[in-house]
């Protein structure tokens, strides 16, 4: 998210892991610090930023944009057991990169009438652009298949992260996040465009939050990025970055309904500290099958190393 502009080339070879294990006890809090490397996301036509991911059963999705115009895309498909990565079609103009994300920085998925589709967050704050776009997809291929604008009294709102709350044979209802900032917002379930009229909702706490039972002085100043609401378990993750520095916040018992401030959990929360890349961003996160998966922007002096992980350890619930 918010544009790192490094040149990315595919590094060769192994990828270390980031740190050394902690190794909780029954007394501690449950604190998660090293990963599992699942598929690397190598820059294509031009696009070398990662942005937006989601975990669906099978699959894990990431959106890669050119960084610095966010004029073109394109949208990467990994299965989280085997590794397998493919460099999904655009249906719609028979190629593989598109023109319709902008910076393309988070992803939702929902069903409708047993078809998949894809909502993704522009962050374009221009009166006459779509903030939300929607894509249908059938297997390795997707398609335009709408765009919406999100107003907050009647002004532009160009939220970074978007996730699904609740759907109904009607209607999907959104949260949205734009600093540490959730706001409301919902949708006819079949329209293909119009206004998503949005209300705060509310605030997430950074600053003194715990993180492995300690407070992380400048937590304040770390970039926010993409979440994931998981509407079964009223859970809601929040990934901050800083340079090689990933935090991911846990906030318990959230609905759209609440409101004030939402407290992170003192209990459970997730880093990764790099000393092998001088960039290691975490963009988006994803529960599937119990365990939280996430891609990221990585660089180092011999470029890039981009990709989809899992974190070792984790099993929600």
């Amino acid at each position: 998210m918010f544009k790192v502009r490094i040149s990315r080339a595919l590094m060769a070879g192994g990828l270390a892991l980031a740190m050394v294990a902690a190794v909780p006890t029954a007394a501690q809090a449950a604190y998660y610090n090293t990963y599992t490397d699942l598929a690397a996301a190598p820059d294509t036509s031009g696009c070398t930023g990662v942005q937006g991911f989601a975990a669906g059963t099978t699959y894990l999705y990431s959106v890669k944009t050119n960084t610095g115009s966010d004029t073109v895309a394109v949208i990467y498909r990994v299965n989280k057991t085997t590794g397998e990565r493919v460099l999904m079609r655009n249906g719609t103009d028979d190629t593989s990169t598109n023109t319709w994300l902008g910076h393309g920085n988070d992803i939702t998925i929902v069903d409708i009438d047993g078809q998949h589709h894809m909502f993704i967050v522009t962050m374009d704050d221009d009166t006459d652009s779509a903030q939300v776009v929607r894509l249908r997809y059938d297997g390795t291929t997707y398609y335009y298949a709408g765009s919406y604008q999100v107003r907050l009294n009647g002004a532009v709102l160009a939220p970074s992260g978007i996730d699904r709350a609740a759907v109904n044979s009607t209607a999907i209802t959104f949260m949205f996040k734009k600093g540490k900032t959730i706001y409301n917002g919902s949708l006819p379930l079949r329209a293909s465009s119009g206004t998503i009229e949005v209300t705060k909702a509310f605030t997430l706490q950074v600053d003194d939050a715990l993180v492995n039972g300690a407070v992380v002085p400048d937590l304040g100043t770390f970039d926010p990025q993409g979440f994931f609401y998981d509407e079964t378990t009223k859970v809601l993750y929040n990934p901050l970055t800083k340079e090689n520095r990933s935090i991911v916040l846990v906030y318990r018992d959230v609905t759209p309904a609440t409101t004030g401030t939402a407290p992170a959990a003192t209990d459970l929360s997730f880093r990764i500290t790099s000393s092998a890349y001088s960039a290691f961003e975490i963009e988006g996160v994803g529960i599937s099958d119990g365990k939280l998966y996430f891609n990221t922007n990585r660089a180092n002096s011999s470029g890039a190393a981009d990709g989809f992980h899992v974190f070792n350890g984790y099993v929600a619930g």
